[in-house]
């Protein structure tokens, strides 16, 4: 278990607990796997197949790369598994980027999830969920804005009675989910009546690119295990199999799930349909079908905000930790077992971005044009810091280490570089939105230093 260092000029705190407790291991293997694959296995199964087959051949093609996803992302979980079993903290990604290249570097990533990488996300999220709920139940004009600010709030509040209870939800969330998708499956597979064979089309070779942003997307999230590394009662051996298990079910459903879209509507109807499983569950079950995929979207929607909230929430605390400016991010509330102040801002920041409304209602795509870009710019550092740490402190212990070292992180390495570039490639002026959010956090990055210098990284 990783204890953390209190800034040395803290000070304050409502209770002793709150200035001095640390995340202790308290989560199960299969919360963490719960957490996991809900933060993975949300509203993008339900609409980004949809872009993938408009940009390939056939339905070899499309099963094809949805494979090769799986593929890039079990070896990124390889090098994840290695750093995590070797550097657990609730920090993730952030620490292990503090560890490899210093505050600086690492304080512009935590600044990138707390303003908008998982608030942000956590507004999308919340604003599907409106979305379809509205469906249902429509409660006005801002039926959509008010069902996310309730989702959000209500999440929030859970998270913040304790971590138990946070964990509860999402296990339970997350087996609504994926019963939602199996029934989908079910309905492609054995229901639907079969799509007539179209003839093949040549797909645009540029495409390629764009098509692997999409289902790398649609996988994206499994990294956020590390967030939960220190809170492990198996401790780090529990974090390969956690991110192994994630993985492997989450590949055979997304497998399924685009197979029951092929198979119900053929490669032509999934390319021009606007919502892929509502039009298989339609085929299926009628008018009806069309109420049922609006609950599951809606609890996918619920379950990976519930799980970023979780994770996005502790890597803010690693912030609070390490930068004395921003110390009351870094109390942890140990009766809780909750980064409580966190969680606070982060739902703030996420209810003013809902209240802001066009950032969500956009659309689906304007999200990975203003996120991508970033994202895969410190995914990439992350694949590098392995390869610092491993030079910097070899005599680490490492419960885990990647096989086939250094072929395997310099594969990942690669494919986050490939990544980045078709990101920016493809998302233009909307990169830049990304792009300006960095330079604000290092603009603020000099304020804080000259008011509160963070704590230098032990080495």
């Amino acid at each position: 278990m990783t204890r953390q260092r209190p800034p040395s000029d803290f000070r304050g705190g409502t209770a002793l607990h709150d200035s001095i407790a640390a995340p202790r291991p308290s989560l199960r293997d299969r919360d963490a796997i719960a957490i996991t694959v809900g933060i993975v296995l949300g509203a993008g199964i339900f609409r980004t197949p949809s872009l993938v087959a408009g940009g390939v051949s056939d339905g070899v093609a499309l099963m094809l790369v949805w494979a090769a996803g799986a593929l890039i992302a079990f070896i990124g979980a390889l090098c994840y598994a290695e750093l995590a079993s070797a550097h657990p903290d609730a920090g993730g990604d952030y620490h292990f980027l503090r560890r490899a290249f210093g505050e600086r570097l690492a304080f512009l990533y935590a600044w990138a999830r707390l303003a908008v990488i998982q608030t942000g996300s956590v507004a999308v999220l919340a604003f599907v969920f409106g979305d379809y709920l509205s469906q249902l139940l429509p409660l006005g004009s801002a039926s959509s804005a008010l069902y996310a600010a309730l989702a959000v709030v209500a999440i929030t509040a859970v998270n913040w009675i304790g971590v138990r209870q946070g964990a509860r939800a999402q296990n339970w969330l997350t087996l609504i989910e994926v019963s939602g998708l199996i029934l989908v499956i079910a309905a492609g597979l054995l229901f639907a009546p079969e799509a007539a064979p179209a003839a093949p089309a040549s797909a645009q070779e540029s495409l390629l690119g764009l098509v692997m942003v999409f289902v790398l997307l649609t996988y994206g999230g499994w990294n956020e295990a590390a967030y939960v590394s220190a809170e492990l009662r198996g401790g780090t051996r529990s974090i390969p199999r956690v991110l192994f298990l994630s993985l492997l079910a989450l590949a055979v459903l997304y497998l399924l799930a685009n197979l029951a879209y092929l198979r119900a509507l053929g490669l032509p109807g999934m390319a021009g349909s606007q919502a892929v499983a509502a039009d298989v569950m339609r085929a299926a079950f009628g008018p009806s079908g069309g109420a049922l995929i609006a609950v599951a979207v809606a609890v996918a929607a619920l379950t990976s905000a519930n799980a970023t909230v979780i994770t996005g929430a502790r890597s803010a605390y690693a912030l609070g930790r390490d930068v004395p400016a921003l110390g009351a991010l870094g109390r942890w509330h140990g009766p809780s077992g909750s980064p409580r102040n966190a969680l606070v801002t982060q739902g703030i920041i996420a209810l003013l971005l809902i209240i802001a409304g066009g950032f969500a209602r956009d659309g689906f795509r304007l999200a990975v044009d203003y996120t991508l870009p970033v994202f895969w710019f410190f995914f990439l550092l992350v694949g590098v810091s392995l390869f610092v740490l491993r030079r910097r402190e070899p005599d680490a212990p490492r419960p885990f280490r990647v096989p086939l070292y250094p072929l395997t992180p310099l594969l990942f390495c690669a494919v986050n570089a490939y990544l980045l570039w078709s990101s920016l490639a493809y998302t233009g002026w909307g990169a830049l939105v990304g792009v300006l959010v960095v330079a604000v956090g290092g603009v603020l990055l000099l304020y804080l230093r000259t008011r509160s210098p963070a704590p230098e990284v032990s080495r």
